[in-house]
């Protein structure tokens, strides 16, 4: 065998990562739309078993057991609805999920949702990986491994980002698979030894102090970050239906539990950060290993997500993006974030989250389900000067229904409204871009 050059074997290298990743912005060939039930429930499971979930669900002990876990499984019911809602459109059309803004946005004004998308992508992966790390040096307590947090924060950043590399891939479908149910049973053994060794006292009485309606926005802000993702794996989807099923089923079961260990556990010991409490426990009964998997493939599995999708919204900014040069750099931009975030701001950014995102559901399923009627032109989703330009690529209607809804949601919040914030600024937002809409055409 003749040896190759530096040169040579790098350009091999290159070669390969660019055939690991083969995306088509528009719309996705029938003959590549094979994911199954299955695959979509443990898709879903593997994103919600997160560290980051049992984290906020700790935010809500301030409420109290019973008010607690109504806010989550209420939240879980309005959000997952909604999230799932949106990967219609990418099973119905095989489009992701930025290009299913167009038709309401416009060609060009869907651009500024995918780049505050990016945004929040590269950092909820951050944060994912912040955790994670941390996790990864307090285990280090209970098992011959490094205890450094920049240690652990590279080390799954890296192996998120080639996790995300290989999406598209056949091989992937059966190691997220795999890696998710076996994450499950480790689940399971984790809420056993929580349960047993930190007690079941979490009925007592506390008072609330927190209001019902704000802790319900924290958890409908957890599955809606989800929204501007979630075509972008339904469109690979052999039946819509299905899909949106197994989505839903999928996040709403797994992530209520992770909400559930948080907010038990933050009761009964007062922690502050739950999923660390849980894993210590662990560790001291001799389950380091079992932890540390948790830790890694939890992060993996849920992080991938986030680095995929930056690269789907900056493909709907410019078809000339190369998506490994996209992946590579929101992985490697993900993991630099990561060593110098300030863990203090992660209630922060989740409420920022839901007042940026949780208006653009109002316009796009008021748009793609009362309006369209689940019909739009696939052809148009390019076109320039044709059906979805409006005006020099951008609806202002969806602007002023986006605008409204979010200085709703601001004022909601501000004002600590009786009735919440999210569900009043969808409503506002869809309201206002139906009457927008339906006045331009006149």
């Amino acid at each position: 065998m003749i040896p190759l050059s530096n040169t040579e074997q790098l350009s091999a290298f290159v070669f390969i990562f660019q055939e690991i990743i083969s995306m088509d912005m528009t719309l996705l060939p029938v003959t590549k739309r094979t994911l199954k039930g299955s695959d979509y429930f443990l898709l879903w499971a593997g994103v919600a078993i997160s560290l980051a979930e049992i984290w906020a669900g700790g935010f809500l002990a301030p409420m109290g057991l019973v008010p607690g876990l109504l806010a989550i499984i209420l939240g879980h019911l309005i959000g997952n609805t909604l999230m799932a809602g949106c990967g219609i459109l990418g099973s119905d059309h095989g489009v992701m999920s930025m290009t299913s803004l167009r038709p309401s946005f416009g060609i060009r004004g869907s651009v500024l949702p995918a780049v505050l998308n990016i945004i929040q992508l590269v950092g909820w992966a951050a944060i994912m990986l912040i955790i994670s790390g941390h996790a990864g040096a307090m285990l280090s307590r209970f098992a011959p491994v490094p205890s450094s947090e920049r240690f652990w924060i590279v080390l799954i950043g890296m192996g998120t980002l080639f996790w995300a590399l290989l999406t598209e891939k056949p091989v992937w479908k059966t190691l997220q698979n795999t890696a998710v149910i076996g994450l499950l049973i480790v689940v399971c053994l984790m809420t056993i030894v929580s349960f047993q060794e930190i007690g079941v006292a979490a009925a007592v009485n506390k008072p609330a102090t927190m209001g019902f309606m704000t802790g319900l926005d924290l958890v409908i802000a957890m599955p809606i970050s989800f929204m501007p993702l979630v075509a972008d794996y339904a469109r690979f989807a052999k039946s819509t239906t299905t899909s949106f099923w197994n989505t839903w089923w999928g996040y709403f079961l797994v992530s209520s539990w992770m909400y559930i260990l948080g907010l038990v556990a933050t009761l009964i010991t007062g922690e502050t950060d739950p999923g660390m409490l849980i894993l210590k426990t662990m560790g001291s009964l001799g389950l380091a290993v079992p932890a540390l998997l948790l830790v890694i493939f939890s992060t993996i599995t849920s992080d991938f997500a986030n680095l995929y999708s930056s690269t789907c919204s900056a493909l709907n900014i410019s078809e000339r993006f190369r998506p490994t040069t996209i992946i590579w750099g929101a992985g490697i931009l993900s993991i630099l974030v990561a060593l110098v975030f300030p863990m203090a701001q992660y209630e922060t950014f989740l409420l920022f989250i839901g007042a940026m995102f949780i208006p653009l559901l109002g316009i796009v399923l008021t748009d793609y389900f009362l309006l369209r009627k689940r019909a739009i032109d696939t052809e148009a989703l390019n076109q320039i000067n044709g059906k979805y330009w409006y005006f020099k690529g951008i609806n202002r209607a969806a602007l002023v229904a986006w605008i409204s809804g979010f200085a709703a949601f601001q004022i909601l919040s501000a004002l600590k409204s009786p009735l919440g914030a999210s569900v009043p600024s969808i409503a506002a937002a869809g309201i206002v871009y139906g009457i927008c809409m339906r006045w331009s055409y006149r």
